[in-house]
């Protein structure tokens, strides 16, 4: 008889496992968990690549990055003024 009280305990046991990793399975698959993942991911890659590892500034990086961005709006407000 004790083996099947274990085997019922075991069962339940792994009920409750199951269902704590199906809630955590649920809750890491909501858009909104998996945007805020996105976002800290991209948020990672920005800090990689405009800072040093020490923390400083690259600031070469970050002028490259401006300069792009200066050249794309005059490029497009330049059309807009053709048409």
């Amino acid at each position: 008889m004790s083996s099947i009280s274990a085997l019922e305990a075991d069962i339940a046991e792994r009920r409750v496992r199951l269902a704590r990793t199906l809630d955590e399975i649920t809750a890491k698959a909501t858009p909104s968990a998996i945007a805020k993942r996105e976002v800290d991911k991209a948020k990672a890659r920005f800090a990689d690549a405009t800072t040093t590892p020490e923390g400083d500034l690259r600031v070469e990086r970050i002028a490259a990055a401006a300069a792009v961005v200066a050249v794309v709006v005059a490029f497009k407000l330049l059309r807009r003024r053709r048409h």
